[in-house]
């Protein structure tokens, strides 16, 4: 489907009609160095977002009877969805190089919803969370640096930054500073909505991301790094998650949610470079658009709703998957030392009491993030950098 504009009028493929062999779930993974990677940042969005499906529509069938049947069936596609995704990541990648793709997506994709998102308000929350992960990214170069020898730009490609960002050691806050306002589910727009929901998602894959991968290192400074990282990602869940209006019903959220598949699906049809991946976004955007349609069947039935109360309209321009280095670079700069206070974003003098004992604690003995970077400055070409230079 090249063209999507009215989500409503695009019914998609019946639910009835998708269907997978094994085969067909475990296709050729892309490559490291050979595909652009905005292909790789796609495929790690877009699992995360199929991962939270999963999430929602459990939850959701744990608190109703009657919607278990069709979350069920809708989940049942959607693991298959996450499935085919997540195996395009190859073994070419260490672990610790698809840790470096996790945060090069948490930066370019955070960065281009900042700037679309039309609630200022949300559009600081995301500018905050994003000086974290760009730090991240600095910290776990370091990190690929001392146990692989390799420059993590052979990830990112150039597109991203690797430098400090709001250093991590205080990025620790007491859990009452991480809970934000949240938009108004009767007058925030639908892409408001959408990033909510589409952040989240990729956020709370990284945690689970980080809590499994990281006990699996040898290095006990690798070890703490990866448990200090998860900690502050759990904190971005908490953070963008309370983004979202918790007056909407369960069923409004799935709407939602399944809007914000289908137009993370199509943004990526808009931009894939790779012509064998498109064709995986056109054929899962038909899903998204089918299962849509159920949600949508499932709020006039359970509520006596119309679907248009919150998907009418055009369609939101697509995500732009591009490097977003002159806007990163401008929010370090005029950003960097903000903290938060309760809701509020406020001055480095401001900063939360609480949230500074909780750091003085968590910090006693010392930061991980701090000691793997001792040091540390990143340079092009890194070991053969150095090779050249030894020899």
């Amino acid at each position: 489907m090249d063209t999507l504009t009215d989500l409503l009028d695009a019914k998609g493929c019946p639910l009835g009609q998708q269907h997978f062999t094994w085969k067909d779930l475990v296709q050729a993974p892309i490559s490291k160095l050979d595909d652009d990677a905005f292909t790789r940042v796609r495929i790690i969005l877009m699992n995360g977002i199929e991962s939270d499906a999963l999430r929602l529509k459990h939850i959701m069938s744990r608190c109703n009877r009657e919607l278990r049947i069709p979350l069920a069936q809708i989940r049942r596609v959607e693991h298959h969805q996450a499935t085919m995704i997540n195996w395009l990541i190859g073994a070419d990648h260490s672990p610790l190089e698809t840790t470096i793709a996790y945060e090069q997506v948490a930066i370019e994709v955070t960065a281009a919803v900042a700037q679309t998102e039309p609630d200022p308000y949300q559009a600081q929350a995301y500018r905050f969370g994003l000086l974290e992960d760009f730090d991240h990214l600095y910290r776990y170069s370091a990190l690929l640096d001392r146990l692989e020898g390799k420059d993590a730009n052979a990830i990112t490609q150039g597109h991203t930054d690797i430098v400090p960002g709001r250093s991590t050691w205080v990025e620790h806050r007491a859990p009452q500073d991480d809970v934000r306002e949240s938009y108004d589910r009767a007058n925030a727009a639908l892409i408001t909505k959408i990033h909510a929901a589409m952040i989240t998602a990729a956020e709370y894959q990284t945690h689970d991301y980080y809590m499994n991968i990281g006990p699996l290192f040898t290095d006990p400074l690798a070890r703490q790094l990866y448990a200090e990282i998860a900690s502050i990602e759990e904190q971005h869940v908490t953070q963008y998650g309370s983004l979202m209006d918790p007056d909407e019903s369960m069923i409004e959220k799935w709407v939602i949610h399944e809007a914000m598949e289908a137009y993370n699906y199509y943004s990526c049809v808009q931009q894939e470079s790779n012509p064998r991946i498109k064709a995986i976004w056109e054929r899962f955007l038909d899903y998204e658009l089918g299962h849509l349609h159920v949600a949508c069947e499932m709020l006039k039935r359970h509520e006596n709703r119309d679907p248009a109360e919150i998907l009418s309209g055009p369609l939101p321009k697509p995500i732009d998957f591009a490097s977003q280095r002159d806007f990163v670079r401008k929010v370090l700069a005029d950003e960097v030392d903000l903290r938060a206070n309760g809701m509020d974003f406020v001055p480095l003098d401001k900063d939360s009491p609480a949230s500074i004992e909780y750091r003085r604690v968590m910090n006693a003995e010392g930061s991980p993030s701090q000691l793997v970077s001792a040091g540390y400055v990143w340079t092009p070409g890194t070991e053969l950098a150095r090779m050249h230079t030894s020899a």
